[in-house]
Order: C-alpha cells, then sequence, then structure tokens
C-alpha cells in the first residue's frame, strides 16, 4: 500500500498503537506521520498530504472537531480522508464530525485488527 496516513492523537501510546496496526495493513513506515493535535496536523499536511487522517477528536491545543472544520475550509485538503480513532461517544458530537465530512469512526480501546481492517475499507473504497 502506498498510501500516506498521518496518526493525529495527544497519546503517545495510543500513536504507537495505531502506528504497529497500520504498518501491519502493509503501509510502509516511510509513508506515516504522526502530531499531537490539530494544530500540529494541518502544519504537518501543509509540508506533506496525506491520503488519510486517523483523527482522535479530544485534544489539547487543537481538538479533532476544529481540525476538522479547518480542514473543511482549506480546497487542498479536500481530497484528505479523515477517520475518527476516538474515545468520543456523544452522539450528537459524533453527527456533527459526520456532518463535516468524516465518514469512517473507530472507538478506542480498538484490537489493532479493528484499525488494520479500517485501513483496509479506506483503500479498498478507493483511498
Amino acid at each position: 500500500m502506498n498510501y500516506k496516513i498521518l496518526i493525529v492523537d495527544d497519546s503517545p501510546l495510543l500513536r504507537a498503537t495505531a502506528r504497529r496496526a497500520v504498518l501491519q495493513a502493509g503501509v510502509p513506515a516511510a509513508n506515516l506521520r504522526e502530531a499531537q493535535n490539530g494544530r500540529e496536523a494541518l502544519d504537518r499536511l501543509k509540508e506533506e498530504k496525506a491520503d488519510v487522517v486517523l483523527l482522535d477528536i479530544n485534544m489539547p491545543v487543537m481538538d479533532g472537531f476544529q481540525f476538522v472544520e479547518h480542514k473543511a475550509q482549506d480546497p487542498s485538503l479536500a481530497d484528505v480522508k479523515v477517520a475518527l480513532v476516538t474515545t468520543e461517544g456523544n452522539k450528537k458530537r459524533l453527527e456533527r464530525m459526520t456532518e463535516l465530512g468524516v465518514e469512517h469512526y473507530l472507538r478506542k480501546p480498538f484490537e489493532p485488527e479493528e484499525l488494520r481492517a479500517l485501513v483496509g475499507e479506506l483503500f479498498a473504497a478507493g483511498k
């Protein structure tokens, strides 16, 4: 898989867990980037665009909602897919993310197999 993935989570442990699962899904290590919050993620995307962002919602500095809102305002990021990987369970907040264009969701804690399946599903769907 020659796709570029950006993992965005304020927890180093969860970023490492996601990284391992994505590597096991066949994405080369050179195609993985990480960010600790939404602001850092936007900066990373300006440096090098990703195909998919695996995004936590609850983070300091800039949370997942703010990230998605900023992304939606930037036409150069329109084709970057976002998948939530979060502990967020509030249905209204998750519905808001769907309204903002986020179509995929994985609840933490997750099994590595679940994340690998999500990555596979994203790429099988055309990206």
